[in-house]
């Protein structure tokens, strides 16, 4: 299964990515304080974490997601996500991210597992926050 052909990579430049492993009691945990063995959310974590603390970073309100998965999150290998600024609208404070969750680990590595998009409000950002982003953005295009 792979995303449908409208999907694109997110672009280079502004963007924030981290990777991660759960372990078998990360796992554990999460199904006691949730009653359920679902690891999807554990995969939007991964983005609410880079969105709140990378890029735009503190201080950001989440206000939509979209996210489609395109196959199970696997229990036994480490997730690398990455969100990327696709729109900047400084005027309204918002910034549209793309978003793109794969598999890193070998065999299976850079598999796509989920993809989608995040609105939020950067009210914290300063005139040349916005400046610097835009100038990434221009150089992209």
């Amino acid at each position: 299964m792979a995303p449908d052909e409208d999907w694109r990579e997110p672009p280079r430049g502004a963007a924030a990515h981290v990777t991660r492993l759960y372990a078998d009691q990360d796992l554990a945990l999460y199904e006691r304080l949730t009653g359920h063995r679902l690891r999807e959310p554990l995969v939007l974590n991964l983005f609410s974490f880079l969105l709140g603390v990378r890029l735009p970073g503190p201080g950001t309100n989440y206000l939509k997601q979209d996210t489609v998965f395109w196959r199970r999150v696997p229990l036994d290998a480490a997730l690398s996500a990455t969100v990327a600024i696709t729109r900047l609208r400084p005027e309204k404070r918002l910034v549209d991210l793309a978003t793109v969750c794969r598999i890193h680990d070998s065999g299976r590595d850079g598999d796509i597992v989920a993809t989608g998009r995040a609105l939020v409000l950067a009210p914290h950002w300063t005139p040349d926050d916005w400046d610097r982003h835009a100038q990434l953005a221009a150089c992209q295009a």
